[in-house]
């Protein structure tokens, strides 16, 4: 009678946690609620084959995500509960300084919670919920955690910008706010359509920039969408994707104006076909204008020239004073042109070159470029004897081989 007593108040329901979830890139560890014991049993069940026969209750295995104080948490890694030999109720996890609870899911064995939206970025968060044991005993257990916080967000921007119009030698580019550890993996989240069915490749310029483009110009009239799947994607340091990023724009005809020095003539095409041919004016002997490929980046009706902007200043060889230039198309960052001549140079045009590197046209000639001609059409420079526009200065994209190219 005296052990049987002693065995009967010497028992106590409890919980013991341990650390029990692995998910979403995070590892989950147990918990155990302060009043929890060792291997329990319910004293004075009436359940079992005679009175006063001890029931097992067995102990609860508890694995929660994240951890309670975790910082940095990706806000896509959905946090979740696992109950074993237990069940949940009454889960609530919800912005700590108030705001809609996160719609979560709980299983059907009421053994497991998880969430079924994103969390929000740089947000401490409160995660409350009831667990029962197999005795039917309750405990509430409350824990928080913050998710990535603005320094570690990452993004990336697109251009051609969504809903565009472009030439057909505008190459993709994407930029990233944070360099990228992983590139191949990068390249598989990102989902490029075109309606002519154009195979393209990926050019890297760096960790954060990288250029996309088929092997010959964009077919005329295509549409190309970008689909960047970046919501919570490691960029790697720990610096994690905010938001999917989508852009769809279209090519027009393919516009290429090809300007030759040997002749002093452009030649301009419309899908293959001569629609224009005009005299021009180059780069001078000390100014020779680059060859190769160049697309069109910018177009400016009245644009400010300054001879700074090339490094020199006044009593250098060349300089001019500040100067507004009419019909401007940038082709490259250094500030290589197609525009209208000015009036001193009009006599040189498809005679000689006079120019600081520009292709300098007659007013008639130079507003049916500047009307006709749309950003990312492209213009190519033959026999001037200068070295070909290099990649990034603008979108000289084109004068990289193929096999190159295609090469991470």
């Amino acid at each position: 009678m005296t052990d049987v007593r002693k065995r009967k108040t010497g028992k106590i329901l409890g919980i013991v946690g341990i650390c029990a979830a692995i998910a979403a890139g995070g590892i989950g560890i147990a918990t155990a609620p302060n009043w929890a014991g060792g291997t329990q049993t319910n004293a004075g069940s009436s359940q079992g084959s005679g009175e006063g026969q001890d029931v097992v209750v067995k102990p609860v295995e508890l694995g929660i995500t994240p951890l309670d104080g975790a910082r940095e948490w990706n806000p896509v890694a959905g946090p979740q509960i696992k109950a074993v030999n237990g069940t949940l109720k009454d889960v609530v996890l919800a912005p700590l300084k108030g705001g809609t609870p996160v719609k979560g899911s709980t299983s059907a064995d009421a053994s497991s919670w998880t969430t079924l939206e994103p969390l929000k970025f740089n947000t401490e968060y409160s995660y409350a919920f009831t667990l029962v044991d197999g005795a039917g005993r309750e405990t509430r257990k409350t824990q928080t955690f913050t998710t990535v916080s603005a320094a570690n967000e990452a993004d990336a921007s697109i251009y051609p910008s969504n809903g565009s119009t472009v030439g057909s030698g505008q190459p993709i580019e994407i930029n990233f706010s944070e360099p990228v550890a992983d590139k191949a993996a990068m390249e598989q989240l990102v989902k490029v359509t075109v309606s002519s069915g154009q195979p393209v490749a990926w050019h890297w310029y760096s960790n954060q920039k990288v250029r996309i483009r088929p092997e010959t110009f964009w077919a005329s009239n295509t549409q190309v969408t970008v689909d960047m799947k970046l919501l919570g994607v490691d960029f790697g340091n720990k610096m994690i994707g905010n938001g999917n990023v989508t852009s769809s724009f279209t090519t027009g005809p393919q516009r290429v104006a090809v300007v030759d020095d040997v002749t002093k003539t452009m030649n301009v095409y419309f899908d293959g076909q001569l629609v224009k041919t005009a005299p021009v004016t180059l780069g001078s002997p000390d100014w020779l204008s680059p060859t190769g490929y160049a697309v069109i980046m910018e177009q400016e009706r009245h644009s400010k020239f300054n001879a700074g902007s090339i490094g020199l200043k006044p009593g250098d060889k060349g300089y001019y004073p500040p100067l507004v230039v009419e019909y401007a198309n940038r082709l490259t960052s250094s500030g290589v042109y197609v525009h209208q001549a000015l009036e001193s140079a009009w006599g040189a045009v498809g005679r000689s070159n006079v120019s600081h590197g520009c292709v300098g046209l007659l007013p008639a000639d130079a507003a049916w470029f500047f009307n006709n001609m749309s950003t990312g059409d492209v213009v190519q420079v033959l026999n001037t004897g200068a070295p070909a526009v290099e990649p990034l200065e603008g979108f000289g994209d084109w004068n990289m081989a193929w096999a190159s190219y295609a090469q991470r």
